[in-house]
C-alpha cells in the first residue's frame, strides 16, 4: 500500500466542528472526503483549508443533471483543486462524456457513482429499476469505463463482479459502507469490513464514524491502516499461489 486508501468522511453540518477532526488527522493515514451537507454549510472556502493542510479532497456532490450542466458543475470544482469529484452514472453516457470532456487530463479524478450502498433490492423496485444491485452497478461501471471515467464508487460487494467486467488496472473502485467488524451498519445496507473490501478488489475505503466518532481517531485509522496492510499482504499470496 503505497498511498493512503481511507477516505475519511466528513459528514459534519458546521466546518469548525470538521476542523476540529482534521486537525487530529495526518494527512499520510487518509484523504478527505466532502459531501453535500459539508459543502453547502461551508462552501468552497472550506476546501481550500483542507488542500491548504495537505488533505487531498474527495468532492462528493455527485452531480446528476443535463450534460452541459454537469460539465459546467464538474470544470467549476475541479478548479477548487480537488483530487476527486463525482457523477451519478445513471445520468448516461451524454452526461458522462461531458463530465469527462470538462476536466483537463491527469488531474482530478472523475469517477461515477453507480448504486448507493443504502438501497436494496426493494428500494431498487421501488423507483423501477428490477435488476439486482449488483447487475446495475456493474452495468453502470462498464458505462462508466467506456465513457473514459477514472472509476465508479461502488459496494465492496459488487467490486469482484466489478473487477472482472473493467479489467483495466487503472480503473479505481471506491467504496463506501465500510465497517469495522465490531461497529454498527448505521444507515448503511451493503457493507463489508476493509479486510474484505480490499480483497474483493476496492482501491479506496470511504469510512466515516468509526473513524469521526472514535475518541483517538489516529489510532482508529492506523488499527485499520494495519487491517488494510495484511489484507493486501494476504491478497498478494493468495495471487503467488495461484500463480505456483
Amino acid at each position: 500500500m503505497s498511498e493512503p486508501c481511507i477516505i475519511v468522511a466528513l459528514d459534519y453540518s458546521d466546518s469548525q466542528q470538521a476542523l476540529n477532526l482534521v486537525n487530529r488527522l495526518d494527512k499520510t493515514y487518509c484523504r478527505i472526503k466532502v459531501g453535500k451537507e459539508l459543502f453547502t454549510a461551508a462552501g468552497p472556502q472550506f476546501i481550500e483549508q483542507l488542500i491548504s493542510r495537505g488533505f487531498e479532497v474527495f468532492l462528493d456532490l455527485k452531480f446528476h443533471d443535463i450534460p452541459n450542466t454537469v460539465a459546467q458543475a464538474c470544470k467549476v470544482a475541479a478548479n477548487l483543486g480537488v483530487w476527486m469529484i463525482n457523477v451519478h452514472a445513471s445520468g448516461g453516457k451524454k452526461m458522462l462524456l461531458a463530465a469527462r470532456d470538462a476536466l483537463p487530463p491527469g488531474k482530478t479524478k472523475l469517477i461515477a457513482v453507480t448504486v448507493l450502498t443504502s438501497l436494496d433490492q426493494q428500494a431498487l423496485n421501488e423507483i423501477g429499476w428490477y435488476r439486482t444491485p449488483i447487475d446495475i452497478a456493474t452495468k453502470l461501471a462498464i458505462l462508466a469505463s467506456d465513457c473514459g471515467l477514472d472509476g465508479v464508487v461502488c459496494s465492496a460487494t459488487e467490486a469482484p463482479l466489478i473487477r472482472k467486467s473493467v479489467p483495466q488496472k487503472n480503473f479505481c473502485l471506491v467504496t463506501p459502507g465500510i465497517r469495522p467488524a465490531d461497529s454498527t451498519q448505521d444507515d448503511q445496507v451493503r457493507v463489508t469490513t476493509p479486510r474484505i473490501a480490499i480483497l474483493n478488489g476496492a482501491d479506496y475505503l470511504v469510512i466515516g464514524r468509526p473513524i469521526t466518532q472514535s475518541a483517538d481517531p489516529i489510532a482508529t485509522l492506523q488499527k485499520l491502516n494495519q487491517e488494510i496492510t495484511s489484507a493486501y499482504s494476504e491478497k498478494q499470496l493468495a495471487g503467488l499461489k495461484q500463480i505456483t
